[in-house]
């Protein structure tokens, strides 16, 4: 079975864990959140870059056969070049642009995402794939990844800051909203409180973990098994924080894995 390290700024990509949880359970697992550091779509592009890099490669040297790099700002800013640093199979997130675009009844697709990953090169370019008749709106989610990360996903002060972000998308018409940071899924009944059912949400969790499982069965030769394997939590913060936070937050039945949480010591 493979080892796999999954790292987020915070506590976001405990929602792509939650996913290879349900689609890989027997592999290992390893969970870096840079909490210390969240969030990172406040923060410049070089920085995000090179704490990037430093975090995979710690990853990479205790011994994980492929990262997934659960944060879309890490993803648009620093995967590039981890690539080139690591010979390690790297999997990345971005925003559902695309899947939106096909899911879409008028053409009009709001984008819920953080600054870096709107202003970046890969965004961009990830646009310019849309159909000409697919209207993007563009909205940041400024504030809304340190309530998640505090805890406050269900809050009121969540609640009307979100209410604040989406009106500009729900003004233009928009009936088809992507989640694009791995934080925002958090805010599923939070967004259906605010909307209802009238907008589609689109978040890239299957869609990341199947190529996830591509990469490691090109790796390995899978063979079916009922065993789980292990979960290690490690937070530049709190690991006990974190450890409780994935408990909260994640569906999936973590008693099933045998689990252990530890702080990240100094690396760089």
């Amino acid at each position: 079975m493979a080892l796999i390290g999954v790292f987020d700024s915070g506590v976001g990509g405990l929602s792509i864990l939650d996913e290879a949880l349900r689609q890989l359970p027997q592999h290992d697992y390893i969970y870096l959140a840079d909490s210390a550091n969240a969030p990172y779509g406040e923060k410049s592009s070089d920085w995000i870059a090179v704490r990037s890099l430093v975090l995979c490669k710690y990853l990479a040297n205790n011994g994980c056969d492929a990262i997934v790099i659960a944060c879309n700002t890490a993803t648009a800013e620093a995967i590039k070049h981890i690539r080139a640093e690591l010979d390690i199979p790297i999997v990345g997130v971005e925003p559902g642009i695309k899947p939106a675009a096909m899911q879409t009844q008028n053409g009009i697709v709001g984008v819920l995402a953080t600054e870096a990953t709107l202003k970046s090169d890969k965004f961009r370019a990830l646009l310019a794939t849309l159909p000409e008749n697919c209207h993007v709106i563009k909205q940041s989610g400024a504030g809304l990844v340190p309530l998640i990360e505090a805890g406050k996903a269900d809050s009121e002060d969540a609640l009307e800051l979100l209410g604040q972000h989406l009106a500009p998308i729900l003004d233009a018409g928009a009936d088809t909203l992507v989640l694009g940071c791995t934080h925002y899924p958090f805010l599923r009944k939070a967004i259906r409180k605010l909307l209802g059912d009238s907008i589609t949400l689109v978040d890239t969790s299957d869609a990341v973990v199947r190529q996830l499982k591509r990469q490691v069965e090109s790796l390995h030769q899978v063979t079916p098994s009922q065993d789980r394997g292990t979960v290690m939590f490690i937070s530049s913060k709190d690991e006990s924080s974190l450890l409780a936070m994935a408990k909260d937050l994640m569906f999936s039945d973590l008693q099933s894995h045998s689990i252990s949480s530890k702080q990240l010591g100094e690396i760089a």
